[in-house]
């Protein structure tokens, strides 16, 4: 699969990042989008659309022409460099000093940058080590000392700051404390260290210091100070960490600004530089983007565009500071097939105050394959397998469309497994997530399709605040959650499945986490990703011999519905008999559900139908599938006309609702056949179902939901 695939607009000569970055990736110069106030731009989409590698691909593309980094905010490796002194460092600034490392030694035009800020800051914060001693914090120290050399820079010599701090005086300094018996967080060495930075600076560099560190919170625009205090919040963890954190990060950004913004800068340099970071809705992307888009509100610019990722669809709570987002103007936003969008302006509160950091953000949808798209990688893939014939390919085509919804990871792995794998043309789109697939990168043996993809989707992408003890559970209780419709009866399911469990999810605590995952909701269906819920009814039925678990699960939710008031409400159905009755239909209920239609057809239609449709909204489990010769009458069932013909009807519609099977023009007739016959029979409102009849087949032969639904409705648009 094409790297850029879904992408063309967004990177192409004229595409939005060319003009976000100043320069094509030909090396061409464009008239940047916005400025001199940016935006935070968020690329929003949920598991498998394609975010980082959107971001990947932006880099390979630009990264030669204009300074462009990549960093995974998810990544482990920084904490795991933090730990070793975590008080003198922490996950965020091995981030920071690895983006300014990968900035110092960039050969585009203009060449590499310095940090002589952001190195201050690091400097100061190197004297929570554990020993304390002159010693280990000279040795911290000269972990960052490849960050202020380079050339000499305007105003701010790198080469002065250089030798003041490690080739000479700030040594010697720390060196003749040695002897002296000092606390881990001795004021001495803080205050010689401090000295010595200043110590070698020319004018300007040390008014440049003191423009920044001075401006530190209470510091009085007395830069020691600020430094002083940098270290102490530092130290003292929690919100003071976060805002000396934040605080480093507007270091380095300044750093950016300097190169572009002096006198060589200007001539030499083209473009803005970018911080792609993938991942950032785990907490410590979270703090980076919080700390941009504070400043930024609060009218401190900078020309470094800032690229994250986030699953939730609306960015992230933290950007309602705790409001509604209903009560917050909504974010400005585009997608890739509305092209460059026109204008981004700061969105400010109701009543023209700062507002929340929402307002500084320009959300970037990600796209969903188009039908043409998904049948290209799909031929694309075949193409290297054995030759297949223009049916059996069009009917891999439509599996892989539905149950990928458009989805581009689920496309590549789906396409990938389908290639050599032949299906029958009346088969279930589910059995093609049993094609065998080597897990790529582990090379390890091959695996069915499904596991991959679960893997992918679900093991590798927890939700960020899912709590450790339910980890190793997650994807059962998912697994298990794929057969609820509403709230109320995931409940059912979380109760029996956690029994004996001290620390317990509710359904609103999961529904929480799939929104913060990027999972869309549906109001009939608890796992409102129309393909993430095949996979995990897929894996449902295989999870204990002969779809013991299934049929437990559907028996559970029958029995909990069994015994209420008949006219109840049934949750995301219009009574609790239809919610009864549903999962009876796919637990081996099928003659009782067909008596219990067929005895409330007579004078009520209208009510009927919705009812029926209620019922049959249900996947099929594994095994033999009769359901196409059942409702075509080519297998015998007992009983009077009428009960024969609603037995064929529930089948015909059964198959229309479960979405995965093609239905198509057979199916409609059956359906328009059974419902005229119903029609002409003798009961009360009888006729009124041969407009029903026309309504239906048309659907059908569209390959349209009779009952529509959220999933149902994405699975339609995106065909």
């Amino acid at each position: 699969m094409c790297e850029d695939l879904g992408f063309e607009k967004l990177l192409g000569e004229e595409g939005f990042f060319a003009r976000l970055l100043g320069r094509s990736p030909s090396g061409g110069g464009r008239e940047p989008l916005y400025g001199p106030d940016l935006p935070v731009v968020l690329l929003t989409g949920g598991p498998g659309m394609g975010k980082a590698r959107l971001l990947r691909t932006v880099r390979d593309r630009f990264a030669a022409k204009v300074p462009v980094i990549y960093l995974d905010c998810g990544s482990p490796v920084y904490a795991d460099r933090a730990e070793p002194e975590p008080d003198a460092r922490s996950a965020a600034t091995e981030l920071l000093v690895e983006a300014a490392r990968r900035l110092s030694t960039w050969q585009g035009t203009g060449g590499s940058f310095a940090f002589p800020r952001l190195f201050a800051g690091l400097a100061v914060i190197a004297t929570g080590v554990a020993e304390g001693t002159p010693e280990a914090v000279a040795t911290e120290v000269e972990r960052y000392a490849d960050l202020p050399q380079r050339q000499r820079l305007g105003g701010l010599a790198a080469g002065d700051f250089w030798r003041g701090v490690l080739g000479g005086a700030a040594r010697n300094l720390l060196t003749t404390l040695a002897g002296q018996t000092l606390d881990p967080y001795s004021a001495s060495v803080s205050t010689a260290l401090i000295d010595a930075l200043f110590a070698g600076l020319a004018p300007r560099g040390k008014a440049e210091l003191t423009r920044i560190y001075g401006a530190y919170p209470n510091a009085a625009d007395q830069p020691e100070h600020g430094l002083r205090d940098l270290a102490a919040d530092f130290r003292a963890g929690g919100q003071g960490r976060e805002l000396a954190e934040s605080f480093l990060f507007r270091a380095l950004r300044e750093d950016l600004e300097a190169a572009y913004a002096s006198a060589s800068g200007w001539l030499r340099r083209v473009g803005r530089p970018a911080l792609l970071l993938d991942r950032a809705d785990t907490p410590l992307g979270e703090r980076l983007l919080r700390a941009v888009l504070d400043d930024r509100r609060n009218g401190r610019r900078d020309r470094v565009v800032i690229v994250g990722t986030a699953r939730r669809a609306d960015g992230g709570a933290f950007l309602y500071e705790g409001l509604p987002p209903r009560e917050v103007p909504a974010p400005a936003e585009f997608r890739p097939a509305d092209g460059v969008p026109a204008a981004w302006t700061r969105r400010t509160g109701a009543d023209g105050d700062r507002g929340p950091l929402a307002g500084g953000v320009l959300l970037l949808r990600m796209p969903y394959l188009t039908g043409d798209q998904l049948r290209r990688e799909t031929e694309r893939r075949q193409r290297s397998a054995e030759p297949e014939g223009g049916a059996h390919r069009r009917r891999v085509d439509a599996a892989v469309a539905r149950l990928s919804g458009g989805r581009p990871h689920t496309v590549i792995r789906l396409a990938e497994a389908v290639a050599a794998f032949r299906m029958e043309a009346d088969a279930n789109d589910r059995d093609i997530l049993d094609a065998p697939l080597r897990s790529p990168g582990d090379g390890g043996p091959e695996q069915p399709v499904a596991d991959v993809l679960l893997k992918e989707l679900v093991l590798d992408q927890l939700p960020v605040r899912l709590p450790a003890e339910h980890r190793d559970q997650w994807l059962d209780l998912l697994t298990h959650l794929s057969v609820a419709h509403d709230e109320e009866c995931a409940d059912v399911l979380l109760r029996h499945h956690q029994s004996g469990r001290v620390h317990r999810l509710t359904a609103h605590n999961v529904a929480q986490l799939l929104t913060d995952t990027g999972w869309p909701a549906c109001e009939r269906h608890f796992i409102g990703d129309f393909g993430l819920r095949q996979l995990l009814v897929h894996r449902l039925y295989r999870l204990r011999p002969d779809g013991a678990a299934w049929y437990a699960d559907h028996h559970l939710l029958r029995d909990h519905y069994t015994g209420w008031p008949e006219g109840a409400r049934g949750g995301a159905f219009r009574s609790v008999v239809a919610h009864r009755m549903n999962h009876h239909l796919v637990s081996g209920g099928v003659d009782d559900v067909v008596g219990h239609l067929a005895a409330t057809l007579p004078g009520r239609p209208a009510e009927w139908c919705a009812e029926l449709l209620e019922i049959a909204q249900a996947p099929y489990p594994g095994g033999a599938d009769a359901r196409r010769q059942r409702a075509e009458g080519r297998v015998e069932v007992a009983g009077p006309a009428l009960r024969r013909t609603v037995d064929q009807l529930l089948h015909a519609v059964w198959l229309c609702e479960e979405r995965t099977r093609p239905t198509g023009r057979e199916t409609a007739g059956t359906l328009e056949k059974l419902l005229n016959l119903l029609s002409i029979m003798e009961f009360d409102g009888a006729g009124q179902l041969g407009r029903t009849a026309t309504d239906w087949s048309g659907l059908a032969e569209n390959e349209q939901p009779l009952l529509r639904c959220t999933c149902t409705e994405q699975l339609g648009r995106r065909r």
